[in-house]
């Protein structure tokens, strides 16, 4: 408990901290989805959020065909258990269509060639014996054997991609196998970002006493063009108010959605909440939550704002929880939250927290082979090593201990990357 007695009160301010299912809530609420669309061919619409139906307009297959290598046969001439030697009538291979098939002949035939007219099914090669120029087959052979059957993967008329859907190579593929050349999909979200900090530097320059180089620029960057956003860098911005103001009209004037890092506390020198209640509107600050308690969102005018944290965990963490929905969901994705795994623990958490937190986690095997959840040994909020060796987010709610083999909330970063 906190000294006011309450877990939900932030006691630098007095206020009341959000929780985090009410902040997601009101972020997903808020984000209205750009109804700007364009029709890119299949070669650049990876990454895209469809934005409408695809249905097929034909079989797919498109034939019934062989599922192996081997011999199309009638299984009537195959209807014992006795072994026949029968001619070999004709040779088909894939893309080709074959003759009718005459009785008590077979027809040579290969992986995903049409079954010809007659046949019914297909022998595997390996229980095939070569008889001169005959082929010793032993019955009875099942009808349908070895076939696939036309549309049996797709069928004319059937829908195969919902608008909402975020494309990814197996959904290019996809459309590829029905005919579809070109997708209708929304345009890409455009964000400007800036940062507020006179302390920052870019790697390439030469660091002075107290200052420190800006990681949170490169983090966000890679992190917004992984959910393709076209991104719109606004650079650093001097710690006085009017600068911050003059960055975040520019920002808001030129993008669909502006974001920064850092200024949203409640130092002297934080003016991105002030700019912000000054310019337009502040509907969220603090939440429930470490890292990353810190987190204003809002809007200038039409243009939608997120102000995240300054600390490179923080901005890490908050962006996989907060930031990552929202866009999906301003980008037309119709899901926006990652799938969330139970594992057994293979630390212990005897100090509980007054917030939930998410910790930097591996999942990795134990010796008997076993999934378990390690921990970085130092979950500062300034420790962006942690992020790089983990390989997921484990939740561990306000108040709670965690012991050995407890099943605990596990997000893998393949689940909050990309497509």
């Amino acid at each position: 408990m906190s000294a006011c007695g309450c877990d939900e009160i932030d006691c630098d301010t007095g206020s009341a901290l959000m929780p985090i299912e009410d902040a997601l809530s009101l972020l997903l609420k808020k984000a209205e989805p750009i109804s700007d669309t364009e029709t890119l061919p299949l070669s650049e619409a990876q990454g895209r959020i469809l934005a409408e139906n695809l249905v097929s307009t034909i079989n797919v297959p498109p034939h019934d065909n062989s599922a192996m290598d081997g011999y199309a046969v009638r299984s009537a001439d195959f209807s014992d258990l006795t072994e026949k030697s029968l001619p070999v009538s004709q040779r088909i291979p894939a893309g080709k269509m074959g003759d009718t098939l005459k009785p008590n002949t077979v027809a040579r035939i290969f992986t995903g060639a049409p079954i010809p007219a007659g046949a019914d099914a297909v022998v595997m090669q390996e229980v095939c014996t070569p008889d001169g120029d005959n082929i010793k087959i032993s019955g009875p052979i099942p009808v349908g054997k070895n076939l696939r059957k036309a549309g049996e993967d797709i069928q004319a008329g059937a829908k195969i991609l919902t608008a909402g859907t975020p494309l990814k190579p197996q959904s290019i593929g996809l459309a590829a196998s029905v005919g579809i050349s070109k997708m209708r999909v929304y345009k890409r979200l455009r964000v400007g970002i800036f940062f507020t900090g006179d302390e920052l530097r870019e790697p390439e320059e030469q660091l002075e006493p107290g200052q420190i180089y800006n990681s949170n620029r490169h983090t966000m960057r890679g992190m917004l063009k992984n959910l393709n956003c076209e991104v719109v860098d606004f650079g650093t911005v001097e710690d006085t108010l009017e600068a911050t103001k003059a960055a975040m009209l520019k920002a808001a004037n030129e993008t669909d959605l502006v974001m920064t890092s850092g200024g949203v506390s409640v130092g002297e020198e934080d003016y991105i909440r002030l700019a912000l209640e000054e310019l337009g509107q502040l509907d969220m600050w603090r939440i429930n939550i470490k890292p990353g308690k810190p987190l204003a969102f809002g809007k200038i005018g039409k243009t939608s704002f997120l102000g995240m944290p300054g600390n490179p965990v923080s901005v890490f963490a908050t962006f996989c929880i907060f930031a990552r929905p929202f866009i999906l969901k301003k980008q037309g994705a119709k899901t926006t939250q990652p799938n969330t795994y139970k594992v057994p623990a293979n630390f212990e958490w005897s100090k509980p927290g007054k917030r939930h937190e998410y910790v930097r986690a591996r999942v990795d095997p134990d010796p008997d082979g076993r999934a378990v959840i390690s921990l970085y040994p130092n979950q500062g909020s300034g420790v962006l090593t942690s992020t790089s060796w983990a390989n997921g987010l484990a939740f561990i709610p306000a108040n709670t201990t965690v012991e050995l083999e407890d099943m605990i909330d596990f997000i893998p970063f393949s689940e909050l990357s990309v497509y």
